[in-house]
């Protein structure tokens, strides 16, 4: 770990080679310094075999409490996961100074004899080198809570920038002059057959969608039965102009209606099916909604227009990347010979992101 560095940066947040070296020759100075001025009292050849075995103190206490450190890491990894670390962390180090202090003294003892045991004495330094210690090991925690703060902010950022530009993709597709040119004649039509209810139900569904789209862009989750509510009001106004030639079939568990999805990502699954397929008497279009092992599933057998509308994709890409940065469970594609198939995640917390979880959806 010491010589591998994606590692290093991976599990501490930075690149700790020349952190650990100018650390462990800082430390291992200022605790023969404090306890023993060596250089100060002692011969030059005495002095250095002092600093000596506060280096090698520095050393067993460091490589001790790092590799702990790395483990801590990859169990408690997240933001949120600090406050479990930090009290970790520093029995860590006190379990670490204590006993390679008592073995330290021991094993000295044995190589140089009773004339150097007490060159550092226990009882003068213990509470001292815990202190000197844990700030030293708070600077990695420290580095490492940085990191792991700027990712999430600039994830959340990224996250901000999609959602927005899926509003204005929204609101640009929804907006669009065949859409609100197709929507007032069929209001017109109903108004001629029916002045009131047809009618009256008509402009509220639409006004339905066009709230809803300026709603959602203001969140990266949504129920899934708001979404559907939304997915509805939009099969409303498109049976208007189509009847009976298009034809939903729900299956949703009561039980999944509370389970997160990507607004605007139903609705667009199915403006995608009515605008690529032949929607007529002679080939009613039938879009089945259900849930399968917590998944929306949209699928539809397709029936494609003679005339073809080019495809850009961006609608699918776009709810990729939305769930990618939530979430890392994708959508996913099938593209059959005879069907087309969606599979949407239906989220939970405990299957979002870290970045994500805490979010007032």
């Amino acid at each position: 770990m010491l010589f591998n560095k994606e590692k290093r940066i991976k599990y501490l947040g930075f690149n700790d080679f020349w952190f650990v070296v100018i650390g462990i020759l800082t430390l291992s100075f200022i605790t023969d310094y404090l306890f023993n001025n060596s250089f100060g009292t002692l011969p030059f050849g005495k002095a250095l075999l002092s600093w000596s075995i506060s280096l090698f103190f520095t050393i067993c206490n460091w490589f001790i409490v790092r590799p702990f450190i790395i483990i801590l890491r990859k169990k408690y990894p997240h933001l949120k996961d600090v406050i479990k670390r930090l009290p970790l962390v520093f029995l860590a180090v006190v379990g670490t100074v204590l006993l390679v202090d008592l073995f330290g003294n021991k094993l000295i003892s044995l190589i140089f004899g009773a004339k150097y045991h007490k060159i550092l004495s226990s009882s003068q330094v213990l509470l001292p080198i815990i202190i000197i210690s844990t700030m030293t090991m708070a600077i990695y925690e420290a580095i490492y809570y940085y990191t792991k703060l700027k990712k999430s902010i600039r994830e959340e950022e990224q996250a901000k920038q999609v959602i927005v530009k899926a509003q204005l993709d929204a609101l640009r597709n929804q907006a669009q002059p065949h859409f609100l040119f197709n929507s007032l004649n069929t209001l017109r039509d109903i108004i001629d057959q029916n002045p009131k209810e047809d009618a009256k139900k008509f402009v509220d569904k639409l006004s339905d969608v066009y709230r809803f789209i300026l709603d959602a862009g203001n969140t990266n989750l949504i129920p899934l039965r708001d979404e559907m509510r939304f997915a509805r009001a939009y099969i409303h106004i498109q049976k208007e102009r189509f009847g009976d030639n298009l034809m939903l079939d729900w299956s949703i568990p009561e039980t999944m209606l509370d389970t997160l999805i990507v607004p605007m990502s139903l609705q667009l699954l199915l403006e995608n099916a009515i605008k690529h397929n032949v929607v007529s008497k002679a080939k009613p279009l039938v879009i089945r909604v259900s849930v399968n092992d917590s998944n929306l599933v949209v699928d539809n057998i397709k029936q494609p227009k003679s005339t073809q509308i080019p495809s850009t994709k961006l609608g699918l890409k776009n709810i990729q990347k939305r769930y990618a940065l939530i979430s890392d469970i994708s959508p996913r594609i099938e593209n059959g010979e005879n069907r087309f198939m969606v599979f949407l995640p239906l989220l939970t917390a405990t299957n979002q992101k870290s970045t994500y979880e805490n979010i007032d959806h």
